[in-house]
Protein backbone atom coordinates (compact mmCIF):
# COMPACT_ATOMS: atom_id res chain seq x y z
CA UNK A 1 0.00 0.00 0.00
CA UNK A 2 0.94 3.52 -0.50
CA UNK A 3 2.04 5.66 2.22
CA UNK A 4 -0.53 9.10 2.50
CA UNK A 5 1.95 11.71 0.36
CA UNK A 6 2.08 9.11 -1.92
CA UNK A 7 -1.31 8.62 -2.66
CA UNK A 8 -1.16 12.25 -2.42
CA UNK A 9 1.10 13.11 -5.02
CA UNK A 10 -0.65 10.13 -7.22
CA UNK A 11 -4.00 11.89 -6.91
CA UNK A 12 -2.81 15.16 -7.74
CA UNK A 13 -0.81 13.86 -10.96
CA UNK A 14 -4.36 12.15 -11.80
CA UNK A 15 -5.99 15.69 -11.58
CA UNK A 16 -3.22 17.11 -13.88
CA UNK A 17 -3.72 14.80 -16.14
CA UNK A 18 -7.34 15.14 -15.95
CA UNK A 19 -7.27 18.54 -16.69
CA UNK A 20 -4.79 18.61 -19.33
CA UNK A 21 -7.51 16.02 -20.98
CA UNK A 22 -10.34 18.81 -20.61
CA UNK A 23 -7.99 21.59 -22.31
CA UNK A 24 -6.89 19.43 -25.24
CA UNK A 25 -10.95 18.84 -25.80
CA UNK A 26 -11.66 22.15 -25.29
CA UNK A 27 -8.71 23.90 -27.95
CA UNK A 28 -10.51 22.94 -31.03
CA UNK A 29 -12.97 25.85 -29.60
CA UNK A 30 -11.08 28.36 -27.94
CA UNK A 31 -7.21 29.75 -27.83
CA UNK A 32 -4.76 27.22 -26.21
CA UNK A 33 -3.15 30.45 -24.63
CA UNK A 34 -6.06 31.11 -22.86
CA UNK A 35 -6.94 27.96 -21.95
CA UNK A 36 -3.70 27.20 -19.90
CA UNK A 37 -3.70 30.38 -18.51
CA UNK A 38 -7.74 30.16 -16.93
CA UNK A 39 -6.52 26.50 -15.80
CA UNK A 40 -3.24 27.49 -14.40
CA UNK A 41 -1.25 24.68 -16.28
CA UNK A 42 2.20 25.63 -17.75
CA UNK A 43 2.57 24.89 -21.36
CA UNK A 44 5.68 22.50 -20.84
CA UNK A 45 3.05 20.59 -18.04
CA UNK A 46 0.25 20.12 -20.68
CA UNK A 47 2.43 18.58 -23.67
CA UNK A 48 3.98 16.53 -21.06
CA UNK A 49 0.90 14.86 -19.96
CA UNK A 50 -0.50 15.01 -24.12
CA UNK A 51 2.37 12.97 -24.81
CA UNK A 52 2.12 10.70 -22.11
CA UNK A 53 -1.79 9.53 -21.79
CA UNK A 54 -3.43 8.14 -19.01
CA UNK A 55 -2.84 4.65 -17.71
CA UNK A 56 -5.67 4.47 -15.58
CA UNK A 57 -8.22 7.36 -15.23
CA UNK A 58 -9.31 5.94 -11.59
CA UNK A 59 -5.76 4.98 -10.57
CA UNK A 60 -6.33 7.68 -7.18
CA UNK A 61 -10.28 6.33 -6.61
CA UNK A 62 -8.82 2.58 -6.96
CA UNK A 63 -6.66 3.50 -3.85
CA UNK A 64 -8.77 5.24 -1.50
CA UNK A 65 -11.70 2.71 -2.27
CA UNK A 66 -8.93 0.04 -1.43
CA UNK A 67 -7.72 1.83 1.70
CA UNK A 68 -11.46 2.31 2.91
CA UNK A 69 -12.36 -1.08 2.05
CA UNK A 70 -9.17 -2.87 3.78
CA UNK A 71 -9.18 -0.31 6.83
CA UNK A 72 -12.74 -1.14 7.95
CA UNK A 73 -11.84 -5.03 7.63
CA UNK A 74 -13.71 -5.64 4.01
CA UNK A 75 -17.12 -4.79 6.17
CA UNK A 76 -18.50 -1.79 4.00
CA UNK A 77 -19.95 -2.82 0.51
CA UNK A 78 -20.14 0.28 -1.90
CA UNK A 79 -23.09 2.95 -0.49
CA UNK A 80 -20.66 3.09 2.72
CA UNK A 81 -17.50 3.67 1.05
CA UNK A 82 -19.23 6.19 -1.85
CA UNK A 83 -20.10 8.59 1.59
CA UNK A 84 -16.47 8.14 2.62
CA UNK A 85 -15.43 9.20 -0.65
CA UNK A 86 -17.83 11.45 -0.98
CA UNK A 87 -16.93 13.11 2.70
CA UNK A 88 -13.27 13.24 1.36
CA UNK A 89 -14.06 15.48 -1.38
CA UNK A 90 -14.48 13.07 -4.10
CA UNK A 91 -16.73 13.82 -7.16
CA UNK A 92 -17.78 10.13 -7.87
CA UNK A 93 -21.13 8.54 -8.41
CA UNK A 94 -22.70 4.88 -6.81
CA UNK A 95 -22.37 3.40 -10.38
CA UNK A 96 -18.69 4.14 -10.49
CA UNK A 97 -18.15 2.91 -6.98
CA UNK A 98 -19.78 -0.29 -7.93
CA UNK A 99 -18.08 -0.71 -10.78
CA UNK A 100 -14.63 -0.25 -9.37
CA UNK A 101 -14.80 -2.22 -6.24
CA UNK A 102 -16.01 -5.27 -8.46
CA UNK A 103 -12.51 -4.36 -10.79
CA UNK A 104 -10.74 -4.49 -7.72
CA UNK A 105 -12.42 -7.72 -6.59
CA UNK A 106 -14.04 -5.90 -3.28
CA UNK A 107 -16.91 -7.31 -1.91
CA UNK A 108 -18.50 -7.04 1.51
CA UNK A 109 -19.11 -10.13 3.89
CA UNK A 110 -22.08 -12.21 2.83
CA UNK A 111 -24.68 -13.01 5.33
CA UNK A 112 -25.63 -16.38 6.11
CA UNK A 113 -28.63 -18.03 7.94
CA UNK A 114 -28.47 -19.30 11.52
CA UNK A 115 -30.48 -17.94 14.35
CA UNK A 116 -30.40 -19.25 17.88
CA UNK A 117 -33.75 -19.82 19.78
CA UNK A 118 -34.49 -19.34 23.32
CA UNK A 119 -38.23 -20.25 22.96
CA UNK A 120 -39.27 -23.10 25.34
CA UNK A 121 -43.25 -22.23 25.43
CA UNK A 122 -45.31 -20.39 28.07
CA UNK A 123 -43.00 -20.61 31.06
CA UNK A 124 -44.41 -17.55 32.60
CA UNK A 125 -46.38 -14.31 31.67
CA UNK A 126 -46.51 -13.15 28.19
CA UNK A 127 -46.37 -9.71 27.07
CA UNK A 128 -48.15 -7.75 24.29
CA UNK A 129 -46.70 -6.70 21.51
CA UNK A 130 -46.53 -2.65 22.00
CA UNK A 131 -43.90 -2.12 20.06
CA UNK A 132 -45.91 -3.14 16.41
CA UNK A 133 -42.76 -3.46 14.31
CA UNK A 134 -42.44 0.70 14.96
CA UNK A 135 -38.41 0.25 15.00
CA UNK A 136 -38.74 3.99 14.87
CA UNK A 137 -37.55 6.49 17.85
CA UNK A 138 -37.77 10.03 18.31
CA UNK A 139 -34.94 10.29 21.54
CA UNK A 140 -32.43 7.76 23.50
CA UNK A 141 -33.98 5.40 25.94
CA UNK A 142 -37.80 5.39 24.37
CA UNK A 143 -37.80 2.37 22.74
CA UNK A 144 -35.42 -0.37 23.58
CA UNK A 145 -34.87 -4.16 22.09
CA UNK A 146 -32.92 -7.34 23.21
CA UNK A 147 -32.17 -10.72 22.24
CA UNK A 148 -29.67 -13.35 23.05
CA UNK A 149 -27.76 -15.04 19.52
CA UNK A 150 -25.13 -18.06 19.69
CA UNK A 151 -21.48 -18.70 18.25
CA UNK A 152 -19.83 -21.87 17.69
CA UNK A 153 -16.19 -21.37 18.48
CA UNK A 154 -13.70 -23.80 18.99
CA UNK A 155 -16.17 -26.83 19.86
CA UNK A 156 -17.45 -24.07 22.28
CA UNK A 157 -20.91 -21.60 22.48
CA UNK A 158 -20.67 -18.64 23.14
CA UNK A 159 -23.51 -16.36 23.95
CA UNK A 160 -24.18 -12.92 23.57
CA UNK A 161 -27.21 -10.63 24.94
CA UNK A 162 -26.78 -6.89 24.51
CA UNK A 163 -29.29 -4.17 24.47
CA UNK A 164 -30.28 -2.23 21.48
CA UNK A 165 -31.22 1.70 21.52
CA UNK A 166 -33.51 2.17 18.55
CA UNK A 167 -33.49 5.34 18.29
CA UNK A 168 -29.54 5.62 17.20
CA UNK A 169 -29.22 1.70 16.76
CA UNK A 170 -26.51 1.88 19.60
CA UNK A 171 -25.65 -1.34 21.76
CA UNK A 172 -25.78 0.50 24.98
CA UNK A 173 -25.46 -2.32 27.18
CA UNK A 174 -24.15 -6.15 26.88
CA UNK A 175 -23.43 -9.81 28.26
CA UNK A 176 -21.83 -12.56 27.09
CA UNK A 177 -21.60 -15.69 28.64
CA UNK A 178 -21.17 -19.87 28.14
CA UNK A 179 -24.33 -20.27 29.50
CA UNK A 180 -27.98 -18.48 28.45
CA UNK A 181 -28.59 -18.12 32.09
CA UNK A 182 -30.22 -15.80 33.70
CA UNK A 183 -27.09 -14.45 35.31
CA UNK A 184 -26.47 -13.33 31.70
CA UNK A 185 -29.83 -11.38 31.67
CA UNK A 186 -29.09 -10.10 35.31
CA UNK A 187 -25.71 -8.58 34.00
CA UNK A 188 -26.85 -7.62 31.01
CA UNK A 189 -29.81 -5.51 32.83
CA UNK A 190 -27.68 -4.37 35.46
CA UNK A 191 -25.66 -2.38 32.40
CA UNK A 192 -29.29 -0.88 31.47
CA UNK A 193 -30.26 0.25 34.40
CA UNK A 194 -26.76 2.47 35.23
CA UNK A 195 -27.33 4.41 32.17
CA UNK A 196 -31.16 5.11 32.45
CA UNK A 197 -31.74 8.42 32.50
CA UNK A 198 -33.66 9.93 34.82
CA UNK A 199 -37.70 10.16 34.49
CA UNK A 200 -36.68 7.45 31.56
CA UNK A 201 -40.05 4.97 31.06
CA UNK A 202 -38.28 2.88 27.67
CA UNK A 203 -40.31 0.37 25.93
CA UNK A 204 -38.60 -2.92 26.08
CA UNK A 205 -39.18 -5.58 23.57
CA UNK A 206 -38.11 -9.06 23.29
CA UNK A 207 -39.15 -12.35 21.79
CA UNK A 208 -41.17 -14.79 24.15
CA UNK A 209 -37.66 -16.26 25.28
CA UNK A 210 -38.00 -17.76 28.49
CA UNK A 211 -35.49 -15.80 30.23
CA UNK A 212 -38.33 -12.62 29.45
CA UNK A 213 -40.92 -14.47 30.69
CA UNK A 214 -39.35 -14.62 33.81
CA UNK A 215 -40.44 -13.79 36.68
CA UNK A 216 -37.32 -11.82 37.98
CA UNK A 217 -37.06 -10.50 35.15
CA UNK A 218 -40.24 -8.61 34.72
CA UNK A 219 -40.16 -7.53 38.07
CA UNK A 220 -36.68 -5.67 37.30
CA UNK A 221 -38.03 -3.95 34.44
CA UNK A 222 -41.45 -2.74 36.42
CA UNK A 223 -38.64 -1.63 39.54
CA UNK A 224 -37.15 0.64 36.70
CA UNK A 225 -40.14 1.92 34.99
CA UNK A 226 -40.01 -0.34 32.33
CA UNK A 227 -42.83 -1.12 29.98
CA UNK A 228 -42.40 -4.79 28.51
CA UNK A 229 -43.06 -5.79 24.54
CA UNK A 230 -43.10 -8.99 23.01
CA UNK A 231 -43.07 -10.33 19.54
CA UNK A 232 -45.95 -12.68 18.64
CA UNK A 233 -44.87 -16.05 18.91
CA UNK A 234 -43.56 -17.08 15.28
CA UNK A 235 -43.15 -13.66 14.04
CA UNK A 236 -38.98 -13.09 14.81
CA UNK A 237 -39.66 -10.05 12.46
CA UNK A 238 -41.99 -8.49 15.06
CA UNK A 239 -38.04 -7.94 16.31
CA UNK A 240 -36.33 -7.02 12.97
CA UNK A 241 -34.00 -4.30 14.47
CA UNK A 242 -32.22 -6.95 16.86
CA UNK A 243 -32.10 -9.30 13.77
CA UNK A 244 -30.55 -7.51 11.45
CA UNK A 245 -27.88 -6.53 13.72
CA UNK A 246 -26.87 -10.09 14.21
CA UNK A 247 -27.09 -10.78 10.91
CA UNK A 248 -24.78 -7.65 10.51
CA UNK A 249 -22.44 -8.22 13.40
CA UNK A 250 -21.79 -12.45 12.49
CA UNK A 251 -21.25 -11.27 8.92
CA UNK A 252 -18.63 -8.24 9.81
CA UNK A 253 -17.21 -10.25 12.43
CA UNK A 254 -17.53 -13.65 12.61
CA UNK A 255 -18.47 -15.95 9.32
CA UNK A 256 -15.39 -17.32 7.62
CA UNK A 257 -12.59 -15.92 10.82
CA UNK A 258 -10.94 -18.26 12.41
CA UNK A 259 -9.97 -17.76 16.18
CA UNK A 260 -7.00 -19.57 18.59
CA UNK A 261 -9.29 -19.57 21.37
CA UNK A 262 -12.62 -18.94 23.09
CA UNK A 263 -11.14 -15.97 24.94
CA UNK A 264 -9.62 -14.32 22.16
CA UNK A 265 -13.12 -14.46 19.98
CA UNK A 266 -14.66 -12.69 22.62
CA UNK A 267 -11.83 -9.92 22.81
CA UNK A 268 -12.83 -9.52 18.92
CA UNK A 269 -16.62 -9.05 19.81
CA UNK A 270 -15.96 -6.34 22.23
CA UNK A 271 -13.67 -4.43 19.97
CA UNK A 272 -16.17 -5.01 17.23
CA UNK A 273 -19.11 -3.97 19.34
CA UNK A 274 -16.86 -0.57 20.41
CA UNK A 275 -16.33 -0.28 16.25
CA UNK A 276 -20.19 -0.77 16.12
CA UNK A 277 -20.75 1.80 17.96
CA UNK A 278 -18.18 4.43 17.77
CA UNK A 279 -16.74 4.27 14.25
CA UNK A 280 -19.02 2.09 12.23
CA UNK A 281 -20.72 4.32 9.84
CA UNK A 282 -24.78 4.25 8.89
CA UNK A 283 -27.14 5.41 6.09
CA UNK A 284 -29.68 6.02 7.91
CA UNK A 285 -27.87 7.87 10.60
CA UNK A 286 -26.41 10.45 7.99
CA UNK A 287 -23.18 8.79 7.33
CA UNK A 288 -22.53 8.82 11.05
CA UNK A 289 -21.51 6.19 13.96
CA UNK A 290 -24.55 5.39 16.80
CA UNK A 291 -22.56 7.18 19.04
CA UNK A 292 -21.95 9.91 16.72
CA UNK A 293 -25.21 10.37 15.59
CA UNK A 294 -26.66 10.43 19.62
CA UNK A 295 -24.45 13.41 20.35
CA UNK A 296 -24.79 15.19 17.30
CA UNK A 297 -28.79 15.17 18.37
CA UNK A 298 -28.36 16.42 21.57
CA UNK A 299 -25.64 19.35 20.83
CA UNK A 300 -28.87 20.45 18.01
Amino acid sequence: MLKKTECLSSCGRAKEREKAEIISELRQRYPLKDLLQISGMARSTFYYYLSHPIKDKYECEKQEITAIFNANKGRYGYRRVLMIMRKKGYVINHKTVFKLMKLLGLKGKQRKNGKYNSYKGEVGKIAENLLKRDFKAEKPFEKLTTDVTQFNVCDTKVYLSPVMDLFNREVISYSISLSPNLEQVREMLDGLFGKLPDGATPLFHSDQGWQYQHTEYQRLLAEHNIKQSMSRKGNCMDNGAMENFFGRLKVEMFYGEKFESVNAFIDELKKYIHYYNNERISLKLKGMSPVQFRTHSQNT
